[in-house]
């Protein structure tokens, strides 16, 4: 079966690249008279909230739809990382919230990921926490994380500076309900380990927030590849 041809990028010294190395002209050669720092956090809060809304949390068009410089009149050039949190419910069921958190310059360790979980441990409904950092959690502090009582991600700030799913190339992406799983499977005499797969590592799969053994419906409809159908399971 075909593979997907996903965007895999990275990010270099705070600017997104893609697999061909490139650098993405959509921020380095963007004309901005401001500083950098306000600049980067309004992209990766930008795509966090756009994010949320792909996952389904209720985000406001206003918050969306706000400008760089609305964000610098809102939030100055040095923004305070608490004012930059972001705290919505989700739409099926308002009592589940996610927070996310943007994290300081200095490394991330056991003592500040406690600090956190101090923080948040009273929030009412919160079943999901992204932490957004700007420097390297170690080993400890990574391990100090399966204490949360919720899911905890990571990313660094320089994976959200654009948005994946807005790729020219991206297909339409779908992901299965648990009864459209079983359903796909039942029709078609399919196990898990027969559907092609996606590691949870994937960038797609980490935008999504997608767990292991949710499948995903991609449509194809642009050229080169024209159009089809496929699926992916997450491993």
């Amino acid at each position: 079966m075909e593979e997907v041809m996903a965007v895999e990028w990275s990010s270099e010294n705070g600017v997104p690249t893609f697999d061909d190395g490139t650098h993405s002209h959509c921020i380095a050669k963007t004309e901005d008279k401001g500083g950098v720092e306000s600049k980067r956090f309004y992209l990766a809060r930008t795509t966090a909230l756009e994010m949320l809304r792909d996952r389904g949390y209720q985000v406001s068009d206003a918050e969306l739809s706000l400008s760089l410089s609305e964000f610098r009149s809102g939030f100055g050039e040095k923004p305070d990382l608490e004012r930059l949190r972001i705290c919505v419910p989700l739409c099926s069921n308002p009592m589940k919230k996610i927070l996310v958190v943007f994290m300081g310059s200095e490394p991330v360790t056991v003592k500040s990921v406690r600090a956190i979980h101090s923080q948040v441990s009273s929030t009412v409904g919160l079943h999901g926490l992204i932490l957004v950092l700007q420097s390297k959690m170690n080993h400890f502090a990574k391990k100090e994380l399966t204490t949360f009582s919720c899911t905890v991600e990571t990313f660094q700030i320089g994976d959200l500076l654009v948005n994946i799913t807005k790729h020219t190339g991206q297909p339409k992406i779908e992901i299965l309900t648990k009864e459209e799983k079983e359903k796909l499977m039942s029709e078609h005499s399919l196990e898990d380990k027969q559907i092609p797969f996606l590691k949870e590592k994937d960038s797609f799969v980490r935008y999504h927030g997608l767990k292991k053994g949710q499948v995903a419906k991609i449509t194809y409809s642009k050229e080169p590849v024209g159009y089809f159908v496929t699926y992916r399971c997450i491993v």
